[in-house]
């Protein structure tokens, strides 16, 4: 088995220490699969007898650095990785120089504001303020979305150059994940051009019934867009008449991290 040669041949190497290859392929194995893979899986997937999976994942669990599915009993990595390998910006990561900007955002509005940068050709959301409202939307960080049904994902998308926006356009696959989902990639292209015109982006139920979204660009003097910043929350308090008002709130403080970022250098 490939798997097993490779450890095999790990733990065979000068300085090698199998405990930490054991681990890392673990880690390595659970990054690959959305659903999570048990205990007995992991064990047979990688060759690694199952008290040593059990000792790993246990240490991993209590450190939060995996959760496990109370009924299919299988592990999953958690966002906490993200925090080891954040974007860094004159040594200090991404995510709290927003967080400030971020929290007064909320205070302000009560809804969730989350941050999110983009990987490959997706979203990655890494970092969310929570809403005080009693019923508000938060998700787990390291939430993968995509470029198009959703505020922040087709903000990263319209802020691409425009050879890099039509190369991701041409392998993307437009599924309707509500009514409101763009689907047709010619108004996936004027969605873009009314993004940069304006200057923020929304979600009008789009990705999820009844959650609407607006998002700003966080930009660096030398790279362009770097981060998307967003408002998120129940269509009831985040009605299409307020779009307007939140683009301008969500502007505002994302421009707050952009003077942040430029004062960095």
């Amino acid at each position: 088995m490939k798997v097993d040669t490779a450890i095999a041949a790990a733990t065979e190497s000068p300085g090698s220490v199998p405990a930490l290859d054991r681990t890392l392929d673990i880690l390595e194995a659970l990054s690959t699969t959305a659903n999570g893979l048990t205990l007995s899986e992991l064990s047979s997937h990688l060759g690694i007898p199952k008290n040593a999976v059990f000792r790993i994942t246990q240490t991993l669990l209590a450190r939060r650095y995996l959760s496990r599915d109370a009924e299919t009993m299988a592990f999953r990595l958690t966002g906490q990785w993200l925090r080891l390998a954040m974007p860094r910006v004159g040594g200090m990561s991404l995510a709290a120089l927003a967080r400030p900007a971020m929290t007064a955002l909320r205070d302000a509005t009560g809804e969730t504001i989350q941050f999110g940068v983009l990987t490959g050709e997706e979203g990655t959301l890494i970092e969310q303020v929570e809403g005080t409202q009693p019923l508000r939307i938060v998700v787990d960080l390291g939430l993968r979305f995509g470029l198009y049904d959703n505020a922040p994902g087709k903000l990263l998308l319209a802020n691409q150059p425009e050879e890099v926006r039509e190369s991701i356009l041409s392998r993307i696959q437009l599924s309707a994940s509500t009514p409101n989902t763009i689907t047709s990639k010619s108004e996936l292209r004027k969605e873009c051009a009314r993004i940069t015109s304006q200057g923020y982006s929304i979600d009008d139920a789009e990705a999820n019934e009844g959650v609407h979204c607006v998002a700003a660009p966080v930009l660096s003097e030398h790279e362009g867009v770097v981060a998307a910043l967003w408002i998120t929350g129940p269509a009831k308090r985040l009605p299409k008449s307020r779009f307007r008002e939140l683009g301008n709130q969500v502007r505002a403080a994302a421009g707050q991290v952009s003077r942040q970022l430029a004062e960095l250098g």
